[in-house]
């Protein structure tokens, strides 16, 4: 498995390498560090782990996402001819659960961008860096990071999303201008938003994006949300407040509420990008 993480990492896929490491310390901490042939991993040993972890208070979701790293890595070893494939794990749950969606209302959204958090700088910073996921049809945070200023252009912002490779294309709209101007970038910095300071580093981003949501549950207090508020609040609720506009599903990101991300993407593939503009500026328009 370590192994498996260098070459990921050496692929360039650092947050696929992290969630194999945060995997391999879970399974090693369930050994007590005791390292195991792979031909002693069986059914058996899955369902003592799976148990483990439940014991340990994850959900059916979180064990599921650490079963389906380790049966990766398990049968890229049966494909190495390293060992046999004795189905390890076939007794234990490896699906997706649909999960509660974490949405907010319209009147929650505006809201929030109401706040005057003009003595608040972090807060402020938190709740302008949440409105601008929410203007650009829930941009993950990770993708906000990452714009560059060459990724405007004619009124239009193009990028790849990191997550899928996916190229997505959006109008570019006042009020997010607002808080580009309002959060100037340094001069010679090529990121769009001051997320990241140049020159980059990995920690640098987990320790905006921790202390971003941490602000963000500080600003659910303030406007009397039960929910935690996190930045990916805000991609949930866009989808949420599109579909509840009768905007049809083929024209809203729904990756949130789609059975799979692989549905949203068959959705969006050939989508005019005009027809999703023409819904953003509906549901901004409201704001």
């Amino acid at each position: 498995m370590q192994g498996v993480i260098a070459q990921l990492q050496q692929m360039g896929k650092q947050r696929t390498s992290e969630t194999y490491r945060c995997t391999l310390k879970s399974f090693m901490e369930f050994r007590d560090d005791k390292d195991i042939l792979l031909e002693d991993i069986d059914s058996d040993l899955m369902l003592m782990y799976e148990a483990y972890l439940h014991n340990r208070g994850l959900t059916k979701n979180s064990s599921s996402f650490y079963m389906r790293i380790l049966r990766a890595v398990y049968n890229r070893a049966v494909e190495k001819d390293l060992t046999t494939n004795r189905t390890p794990f076939k007794h234990v749950y490896t699906g997706i659960d649909k999960t509660i969606k974490r949405a907010i209302p319209l009147k929650a959204i505006k809201r929030i961008k109401n706040l005057d958090l003009s003595l608040q700088p972090s807060l402020d910073f938190a709740r302008d860096m949440f409105m601008f996921s929410f203007y650009t049809r829930g941009m993950s945070f990770i993708d906000m990071a990452y714009l560059k200023k060459k990724d405007l252009s004619n009124g239009i912002l193009s990028y790849r999303r990191r997550k899928t490779g996916q190229q997505l294309f959006i109008k570019w709209e006042r009020c997010m201008q607002e808080i580009v101007d309002k959060h100037d970038a340094d001069y010679y910095s090529p990121y769009l938003l001051p997320i990241l300071k140049y020159p980059y580093d990995r920690n640098q981003y987990k320790n905006v994006l921790y202390r971003t949501n941490k602000s963000l549950k500080e600003i659910a207090n303030m406007v009397g949300l039960s929910i935690p508020l996190t930045l990916y609040v805000a991609r949930h609720s866009w989808a949420s407040i599109a579909k509840s506009k009768n905007i049809p599903i083929s024209v809203i990101s729904e990756g949130m509420g789609h059975d799979s991300e692989m549905t949203t993407q068959i959705y969006l593939a050939s989508l005019d990008n005009a027809v999703v503009d023409r819904a953003n500026a509906q549901i901004l328009k409201d704001l």
